[in-house]
């Protein structure tokens, strides 16, 4: 069977995934038996092409490559459903950028496809966020699959694990560093006593931050993961706007030295437990102690310990952003859905 695939976003993480596709399309269709064609490729900025037949993958990546366009092909008009069912597509990856407040564009994107029964998986949190339930209740009376392993830890497969190779297990608590911008401004503060406002330039150089990092430093960007991670383990909405949140605006280099010669490392921790049966998530600058895994942990990578009752504390480590990890996100959900 060949896949028709829609590409919702083709920024960083659509570009990649595409890369990938073309890169690995025999080996894709020999260990996973996923086949497909690239039908639609959609984007605010560069415009909308569409082949029922497969678009030149070649072709596109030269053009993003050389003119960051796709203006080599003639542009597509119309409504977002309509161009799914003129491209036939059965399956979308949809990679355009997170509004935490309205899900949007994402939310239309994902809501079209979904209620055409098109399979669909995402790396955009805003919409996985603000409307969980609707989505999975959608696609399941639809009879579409939804998947959005990347929205927390990019290409790090930590849903994958809560939901399968932790099943039957019963989540008691988990921590864990899930903004690697973050992570790495408190880094280049430890490592070289450098102000925040020096990391922050920094990271925002080395292309780690936005020009404008307040999703990232205040906390947003991980309050809307532990949100969707209370969702996932504990079956719990906790909008953002509920998660008990700090960033680390208010952290300074004293702080972190007068932690370090106490045994502590200082890290924004984002968490999730019960507290006598009520969900509790938060986002805090912590001190964590010199012997735990997540002090360790520097630069841009991400990491989460998960107390459970089976297993104990298991802890993963890996990339939490990047655009060929969070592509490769996207790929094995494709992979995935194709195969359930």
């Amino acid at each position: 069977m060949i896949h028709n695939l829609a590409l919702a976003g083709c920024g960083n993480v659509g570009t990649a995934l595409l890369e990938i596709l073309n890169e690995k399309r025999a080996e894709l269709s020999e260990r996973h038996g996923f086949n497909f064609r690239v039908t639609l490729i959609t984007d605010l900025m560069k415009g909308t092409v569409l082949e029922p037949e497969g678009l030149d993958l070649e072709k596109v990546l030269k053009d993003l490559k050389e003119s960051n366009s796709l203006d080599s092909f003639p542009k597509a008009q119309g409504a977002f459903g309509e161009l799914l069912e003129r491209s036939r597509s059965t399956m979308m990856a949809e990679a355009t950028p997170t509004n935490l407040k309205t899900g949007e564009p994402g939310l239309t994107h994902i809501r079209t496809a979904l209620s055409r029964g098109i399979h669909v998986t995402t790396t955009n949190k805003g919409p996985v966020s603000v409307a969980f339930d609707e989505l999975t209740t959608l696609a399941k009376s639809c009879g579409a699959k939804f998947r959005y392993e990347g929205v927390v830890m990019s290409g790090t497969p930590l849903l994958q694990m809560l939901q399968y190779g932790m099943a039957g297990c019963t989540v008691q608590k988990i921590e864990g560093i899930l903004n690697g911008t973050t992570n790495f401004i408190l880094t280049k503060m430890n490592e070289s006593g450098s102000s925040y406002a020096d990391a922050l330039d920094e990271a925002t150089s080395l292309g780690y931050a936005e020009a404008d990092p307040s999703g990232d430093v205040e906390g947003w960007d991980a309050a809307g993961k532990v949100s969707i991670l209370a969702k996932v383990i504990f079956g719990k909405n906790i909008p953002v706007s509920e998660v008990d949140r700090q960033g680390i605006t208010c952290v300074t280099p004293e702080k972190i030295k007068e932690a370090s010669e106490n045994g502590y490392a200082v890290k924004l921790i984002a968490g999730l437990n019960m507290l006598n049966g009520i969900p509790y998530a938060y986002v805090t600058p912590k001190e964590i102690p010199l012997s735990h895994p997540l002090a360790s942990i520097k630069g841009a990578t991400n990491a989460v310990s998960i107390t459970t009752d089976n297993l104990g504390e298991v802890t993963l480590i890996g990339p939490g952003a990047g655009r060929r990890e969070t592509g490769q996100a996207l790929l094995v959900d494709l992979i995935a859905m194709c195969k359930d």
